[in-house]
C-alpha cells in the first residue's frame, strides 16, 4: 500500500518569533518513504525562510527556524510504504517486570506535564489492579477511557492534563491518550505518546476535516506496541512523526512567543492504481 500525505499550515506572528516543528516522518520510517517534498517555509509574499533540522532526545526530527513578523506558510508532503496492515494485537504480550526493563524505557514510566501518576495512581489501581498483566491490563484501560471521555474538536484545551480529562469526561485524541498512558504509568506499565497521521483507510471517512491524529505505545515482552483509546479498534495506516512522554515533547508547531494560526490542512490517503500511474 501507499499513502499520500501532508499538510499546510499558515502562521501569523506581529515580530519575529524563533519556532520548532516537529512534522517529519520519524526515523525509523524513513527507509518507507518513497517520495518526500522539502520543507518549504516561506512568507505571504513567497520569500523562502531558511529551517536547521536535528533530532531530539527521543531521535525525532526537530526544525528550527526563526518565523517573520507576518504571515509564514509552511508546507511538506510525501508519499509513503505501508503494508496495509492493521494494528498489531498479541494477547499473550506479558507485561515486563520493571527490574527487567531497559534503562531508556524507564522515563516512559515516569509522571510528565499532561500525565500525573502521582495523582491517578490510587484509580488506576482500583480499577485494573484486578485485571491480568499484560495486554489484558492495556486494553482494559484503553476500554475505560474510550467509554469514558467523549471526543469532540470543540473540546481542544491545550492546557487539559490527564486528570481534567477524567474528571470532565470529554476532550481530543490528545487527551484520549494522555489518559491511557497515565494509567498504564500508575499500573507499572511504560507508555509513550506518538503523534502523526492517521487517514480514514478501511474504515467509514469522517466528514469532519482531516487533523493529525495521537495515540500510544505500550511496552510489553521487550518492545513497543501501538494502543489507540479514541478509536480503540486496530487501524491501517499510522504513519508517526514524532514520539515523546506527552505532547509537551512532540508540539507539531512550538513558537517562543505569540502567533495566530491562520490555516491549517492535514491529508492522508490511500493511493489508487490511478494514482500511481498519474504519478
Amino acid at each position: 500500500m501507499r499513502i499520500r500525505y501532508g499538510f499546510r499550515i499558515a502562521l501569523e506572528c506581529a515580530t519575529p518569533t524563533p519556532a520548532s516543528f516537529a512534522v517529519d516522518v520519524h526515523p525509523s520510517r524513513h527507509d518507507d518513504v518513497i517520495v518526500e517534498s522539502p520543507l518549504f517555509v516561506r512568507t505571504k509574499g513567497g520569500q523562502k525562510v531558511t529551517t536547521t533540522s536535528a533530532l531530539d532526545m527521543f531521535g525525532n526530527t526537530r526544525r528550527r527556524t526563526v518565523l517573520p513578523a507576518g504571515r509564514t506558510e509552511i508546507e511538506h508532503h510525501g508519499v509513503v510504504r505501508d503494508s496495509g496492515l492493521h494494528d498489531t494485537i498479541n494477547m499473550a504480550a506479558r507485561q515486563v517486570p520493571i527490574e527487567q526493563l531497559p534503562e531508556e524505557v524507564m522515563t516512559f514510566l515516569l509522571g510528565s506535564r499532561y500525565c500525573e501518576t502521582d495523582l491517578l495512581s490510587g484509580e488506576a489501581w482500583s480499577r485494573f489492579g484486578h485485571v491480568p498483566e499484560g495486554w489484558a491490563r492495556v486494553q482494559a484501560i484503553c476500554d475505560f477511557v474510550h467509554d469514558n471521555v467523549q471526543f469532540g474538536y470543540n473540546f481542544a484545551d491545550c492546557t487539559r492534563s490527564a486528570t481534567g480529562v477524567l474528571q470532565g469526561g470529554r476532550g481530543v485524541c490528545r487527551d484520549f491518550a494522555h489518559l491511557a498512558i497515565t494509567l498504564c504509568r500508575a499500573m507499572n506499565i511504560p507508555a509513550r505518546y506518538c503523534t502523526g497521521y492517521l487517514g480514514d483507510i478501511g474504515v467509514p471517512r469522517d466528514p469532519a476535516p482531516m487533523d493529525f491524529s495521537a495515540w500510544f505505545e505500550a511496552y510489553l515482552d521487550g518492545r513497543w506496541y501501538s494502543f489507540d483509546a479514541r478509536h480503540n479498534i486496530p487501524r491501517i495506516g499510522r504513519v508517526v512523526m514524532a514520539r515523546g512522554r506527552d505532547a509537551t515533547d512532540v508540539p507539531i508547531v512550538n513558537t517562543f512567543g505569540p502567533h495566530i494560526l491562520a490555516n491549517f490542512e492535514v491529508w492522508t490517503d490511500e493511493m489508487t492504481a490511478a494514482d500511481r500511474v498519474a504519478a
